[in-house]
């Protein structure tokens, strides 16, 4: 995955993050829509709507970039992986 540097990532619109009032998970290119699934329940502090939000989000860039979405909601994760939601 391409690292994005400080500044890159301070440039970047609100819009091109999962999380964008916490800025994170960016959205900018296949890759990082992967590691944003990735990564998605280790955000801590969000709420559901939030993730929900979030999700909406992945989704869109998902299709954007052609990265093939396993789950069919963020929900699926915690399911798939350990049970609990943080």
């Amino acid at each position: 995955m391409p690292k994005l540097s400080s500044q890159a990532r301070t440039a970047m619109p609100e819009r091109q993050f999962a999380f964008p009032a916490q800025r994170k998970e960016p959205l900018e290119n296949a890759s990082h829509v992967r590691n944003a699934v990735a990564r998605f329940s280790q955000v801590q502090g969000v709420s559901d709507g939030e993730r929900d939000e979030a999700w909406g989000r992945i989704g869109a860039a998902a299709k954007r970039f052609g990265v093939e979405l396993q789950e069919a909601g963020w929900r699926e994760l915690f399911a798939s992986r350990t049970g609990k939601r943080p």
